[in-house]
């Protein structure tokens, strides 16, 4: 190893790599290497540009936390959380699509049953989004877990917004007998990924915005299915065609109906006018 030079440098690499024991993560490891070299060939990325990717790495690092993971952001910018949600959704005819779970998901949320409140004391359109969780063929699923969250009406998930309280515009919920969830809501807004860290310098070197659609984020399980994440997203925002994470599918862009009937909102206990929305989400088998 000692004659190395830009054309055997990659082989050379490879060759240590031999013994790796999972196979899946050796084929992971290979084309990484190859494609790296590649790039790194194909730009002639000199030393300086080396060093200002990694600063932009280290610096990805230290602004990361348990509430904000920017590599996650990163990854959303350049489309590769949403292209990997796509390699996964091949063969899942008539399941729910997946999209971005995102980098401000928090973990053990409050519970509530259906028909459980988010509003409180959020600023906002008051609305109500309920349906189904389902199979592939459209048979209810008891007892799924959904997990549930969104902004509030200042574009700021609650874990990154210190005039919010703990845990505001998230919950968890399990589906009824039938499969049904429910719960009442501020109608979403559109926000802007951050923008005061390594990846929002990305976006601004690339002359791009940093806007995402309205949507509401759901990850859902349940026993004998493949968990997932996905998000509903306001099908009318102004940015629904050019989300910066690419998370928008057209299965997932639904209508919010308004409905101005006060009958109607007091089944809810809301106020008229109020937002409806229904959707069905259909989980693939494990």
């Amino acid at each position: 190893m000692r004659n190395m030079n830009e054309s055997n440098i990659t082989e050379e690499v490879l060759n240590t790599i031999e013994h790796t024991q999972s196979p899946r993560l050796k084929t992971i490891f290979t084309a990484m290497i190859r494609h790296l070299h590649d790039f790194a060939r194909e730009v002639e990325l000199t030393p300086q540009e080396w060093f200002t990717a990694m600063d932009f790495l280290y610096r990805a690092g230290q602004i990361s936390s348990p509430q904000r993971n920017e590599f996650i952001l990163i990854s959303d910018v350049l489309g590769v959380s949403s292209l990997a949600d796509m390699l996964s959704d091949r063969g899942a005819d008539g399941a729910t699509e997946t999209s971005a779970l995102g980098p401000f998901f928090v973990e053990g949320a409050k519970m509530l049953k259906p028909g459980g409140d988010l509003i409180e004391s959020n600023e906002g359109e008051p609305g109500v989004v309920m349906g189904h969780v389902c199979d592939q063929k459209g048979q209810p699923i008891e007892g799924a877990m959904l997990e549930i969250w969104q902004t509030a009406h200042n574009g700021l998930y609650e874990n990154m917004d210190p005039n919010q309280r703990e845990g505001n515009l998230r919950c968890r919920m399990l589906s009824d007998k039938d499969g049904v969830y429910r719960f009442t809501t501020v109608k979403p807004v559109s926000y802007k990924v951050p923008e005061d860290g390594p990846g929002g310098d990305m976006l601004l070197s690339m002359g791009r915005h940093a806007w995402r659609p309205a949507h509401i984020h759901f990850k859902l399980s349940a026993e004998g299915y493949r968990p997932m994440a996905t998000q509903l997203y306001v099908e009318d925002d102004q940015y629904i065609d050019e989300d910066a994470v690419f998370g928008v599918r057209n299965s997932l862009a639904v209508g919010f109906k308004r409905n101005d009937s006060a009958d109607e909102a007091a089944k809810y206990n809301l106020q008229a006018p109020f937002w409806v929305v229904e959707y069905d989400f259909r989980l693939r088998p494990a």
